[in-house]
């Protein structure tokens, strides 16, 4: 479980870290002080302003706010119902945490924007989901405290999964269902919390639109680019020196965020998260932080994420952990989740014991890509699919049989302790008449090879397939196959 929220850091001009170094969290008097009054705006005047800001959703996708906020205006106006804003706080990823920053130290920035967004909607209610790390949910409660919000405003507190965090996952929270994705998609600006017209937006986004109706958009847009004004919340972690959650102007270099946060030598850096894509160290010297600038060396802006990989670890190996994990997320109520992901990992663990091609891994992550219930397959077969790519070298030395002569150090920040006791799979083959049970037992790691007989990777098996090799190897017949502590 996560406690400890990493330090911050500014390159540039401050703005939703303003008064961090002077107060650390800012209550409602210190938020005041430092950010200013703030009054309601009418529907037309807030879409006036999130255009003229450009505003983004700042969650991952990207999507224009105003688009989001026009949608929901009209859903209401057809249908004749009240809307619900919903702030969705509760970073699922694993890498990130420029939202549990917000919570813990700038909670009435997040406040102010859904209660821009309530007003202008005439909502009903506002609701916050956060994670049940525990991280940020009491500065939010003592926050609400401090402060009169034009509506009801609720918490509610959602599992800290990975897909927890998907709109569609936390509106079905909200609601009393699962927390998983929806089976099909549908828009939640039609039906959202309790069927009602719902904008939902990210944590960072509503901080920005706060941000934004203080300085007006031309102000705004002093900072950044023309295609992107304002500043971006970054969580660089991995390799870095000093990890921390960096505020910089958008279209800054990459290379000054970085130097500040004292990333040494590096393979590769992962941009956007366990969703996001690889970039060489060459394109990181070239790129700019903005999505347009990532996009042109190959890489994503997502949710902020920047995963340095040091020099001194194995880059396919520490992908295979988080392919396995993003797998094992899985909600399970899809064929390209529920079958597809566990062939990908599959498919990488097999190319990085260097039994199986590439091809193998662009063939299983092309079996998956378009075809989920949400962007989930897609996500986890783009982050595939972009570390073969980008660690082409290291693929074809671990092609070989002899690997790259690195070991995997689990530095992708992956949530849980290391597997105290991994196990893999071993073969007697003086036993072996080649019955094939074990394959249709756990078909996700055993296939039968040509002639009939088992073949499964060198790796250790994934602990969320633990349990189906335990029963491939109780049914063998011939007692030849054994579940051994790995080396």
């Amino acid at each position: 479980m996560r406690t400890a929220v990493p330090p911050v850091a500014c390159v540039g001009e401050p703005r939703l870290t303003a008064g961090f170094a002077e107060y650390g969290r800012l209550d409602l008097a210190a938020h005041e002080e430092v950010h200013g009054p703030i009054g309601p705006m009418e529907p037309a005047q807030l879409l006036r302003l999130a255009e003229g800001m450009q505003l983004k959703g700042k969650g991952g996708a990207g999507f224009p706010f105003a688009r989001k906020l026009r949608a929901v205006l009209e859903s209401c106006e057809r249908q004749d119902l009240a809307a619900v804003v919903v702030v969705n706080a509760t970073e699922g990823e694993p890498a990130s945490w420029k939202d549990k920053v917000l919570l813990t130290r700038a909670p009435h920035l997040i406040l102010d924007g859904a209660a821009l967004a309530a007003y202008a909607l005439d909502a009903d209610e506002i609701v916050i989901g956060v994670a049940d790390d525990g991280v940020g949910r009491d500065s939010l409660m003592e926050a609400l405290e401090e402060r009169r919000m034009p509506v009801l405003t609720t918490i509610v507190t959602v599992p800290h999964r990975f897909i927890s965090g998907e709109g569609g996952a936390l509106v079905n929270g909200i609601n009393g269902l699962p927390h998983i994705p929806p089976g099909t998609k549908k828009r939640s600006s039609d039906s959202g919390v309790s069927g009602l017209p719902t904008l939902l937006s990210n944590a960072e986004t509503y901080a920005q639109l706060a941000v934004g109706a203080r300085l007006g958009p031309y102000e705004y847009a002093a900072l950044g680019t023309d295609d992107e004004p304002g500043t971006v919340l970054l969580t660089v972690t991995g390799a870095a020196g000093r990890p921390a959650v960096v505020e910089c102007t958008a279209g800054m270099p990459l290379r000054d965020v970085l130097d500040l946060c004292e990333v040494p030598e590096i393979q590769g850096i992962l941009m956007g998260g366990y969703h996001g894509k690889w970039i060489t160290p060459e394109a990181a010297e070239k790129a700019e932080v903005s999505r347009k600038g990532l996009a042109a060396v190959g890489g994503t802006l997502g949710a902020g994420i920047i995963v340095p990989l040091g020099v001194d670890t194995c880059p396919l190996g520490e992908a295979a952990q988080v392919v396995r994990y993003l797998a094992g997320e899985s909600a399970g109520q899809c064929g390209p989740c529920k079958m597809g992901l566990p062939d990908l990992a599959r498919a990488v663990d097999l190319a990085v014991a260097g039994s199986q091609p590439a091809d193998v891994v662009r063939a299983a992550a092309g079996e998956v890509k378009g075809r989920g219930a949400c962007s989930h397959p897609d996500g986890t077969a783009r982050f595939a699919l972009s570390a073969i790519e980008v660690f082409a070298e290291d693929l074809r030395l671990h092609s070989t049989g002899d690997g790259c002569g690195r070991r995997v150090k689990g530095v992708m920040g992956l949530p849980g302790a290391p597997d105290a006791n991994p196990q893999k799979l071993t073969l007697d083959w003086s036993r072996c008449d080649g019955h094939g049970l074990c394959a249709h037992v756990v078909p996700d790691f055993i296939r039968l090879d040509a002639n009939g007989y088992p073949a499964f990777p060198p790796t250790p098996v994934p602990t969320w397939l633990r349990e189906g090799a335990l029963k491939a190897v109780k049914v063998c017949p011939e007692l030849a196959l054994r579940l051994a502590k790995a080396e």
